[in-house]
């Protein structure tokens, strides 16, 4: 029920996101204009959900060394509006790691390779004894490979 990885979520984004090298994950989404805040342009409060899952993401590639992270602090640019209704490109990449702290990078790019938005994130790992008490294969947590 994730709102943005979510598959049978009926509100969610339903994005699946992929691996694309070590490190690396990508999706592609093209906006509905009920997430619109002005005319043709994604409200930027689910530009900063996109940006926030997919930098957080970043970190749960290999099955082996998937960490599973909250978001300790994100900070957005919005670069240019970030359109409704047109392809877009989202990655995330995995950034530096201090014990159970990680930073992460999320970019937002439009069809022809323009940075709309972009966020750094400072993650930090959720207790495994948190982790312990749920079915993390029944909650959809992954990464699809390429």
């Amino acid at each position: 029920m994730c709102f943005i990885c979510g598959l049978e979520n009926p509100v969610g984004l339903k994005l699946k996101i992929y691996e694309i090298e070590p490190g690396v994950i990508e999706t592609t989404y093209t906006a509905p204009e009920h997430y619109q805040s002005y005319p043709g342009i994604l409200h930027g409060g689910i530009v900063a959900t996109i940006l926030d899952e997919i930098s957080g993401r970043s970190h749960m590639g290999d099955p082996s060394k998937a960490r599973f992270m909250y978001t300790a602090k994100l900070e957005v640019k919005y670069r240019k509006n970030v359109p409704i209704g047109k392809p877009l490109r989202i990655v995330g990449k995995a950034g530096k790691t201090k014990g159970r702290m990680a930073e992460a990078w999320g970019g937002i790019y439009d069809e022809t390779g323009t940075l709309l938005a972009e966020c750094n994130s400072l993650l930090i790992d959720i207790p495994a004894e948190s982790l312990n008490q749920v079915d993390q294969d029944a909650l959809g947590w992954k990464i699809y490979p390429d």
